[in-house]
């Protein structure tokens, strides 16, 4: 038996020329996150990242708060689905709404519609098929939870973290982006993986944020 906590990367640099980047914010995000989860006697023994850069910095975050070095293993299954080329397929003869990768709402908003379609396969020549995506997340399951370790953290993204809960769920796609679009920077999704069975036993939690740190921590993209 595995337990995994799953946490979605701090807050990145939308609207930027590099996305892929912490905000100042996020790292005071990853920081804060890691304190509070060694507070709740969090003591892993293996860490695993994505291969993007905000996943890696929000573990460096993660274990200053911890007080923990580590040897930190990459698997391309905890990658975020590249949405930015997911949108230039779906509207490469044009009709992209205006301000569409500069606006949060307009983003998500298009976001929404056109995972939809992506899910569909009405997406001609998308960057990664649904498929695709979700065998390799499923993939990064079984990395994180293959035998020598009890308890994992891993720093992934949002689309990849809304497979894992929905999968664990035996939920559609719909669910996926459903759990995906709602999700906070550095909330922790915790998935319990036995050889039979993984359990979804906690989603979108962020235990370093309150009523006193709301203003300072709490974003979504």
């Amino acid at each position: 038996m595995v337990a995994l906590t799953v946490v979605r990367h701090g807050q990145a640099s939308f609207g930027a020329a590099d996305y892929d980047v912490l905000s100042e914010k996020g790292h005071a995000q990853a920081y804060a996150l890691g304190q509070a989860l060694k507070a709740q006697g969090l003591r892993p023994d293996r860490f695993v990242t994505g291969t993007l850069r905000r996943q890696k910095e929000t573990m460096a975050g993660l274990l200053e708060g911890l007080g923990l070095t580590a040897e930190i293993e990459e698997h391309p299954g905890l990658d975020e689905y590249d949405f930015a080329a997911l949108l230039a397929a779906r509207f490469r003869d044009g009709g992209a709404p205006e301000g569409m990768m500069q606006d949060a709402k307009t983003h998500f908003r298009t976001l929404r519609a056109v995972v939809g379609e992506w899910q569909q396969g009405a997406v001609a020549d998308p960057p990664e098929t649904w498929a695709a995506f979700t065998a390799r997340v499923e993939a990064a399951r079984a990395h994180m939870a293959r035998d020598g370790a009890q308890s994992v953290l891993a720093v992934s993204s949002g689309g990849a973290i809304g497979q894992l809960a929905a999968a664990a769920l035996g939920a559609p796609g719909a669910a996926q982006l459903a759990l995906q679009l709602q999700m906070k920077n550095c909330a922790v999704t915790r998935l319990l993986v036995t050889p039979r069975q993984t359990w979804l036993t906690g989603f979108n939690e962020t235990p370093h944020i309150d009523a006193a740190t709301e203003a300072a921590f709490l974003s979504y993209s």
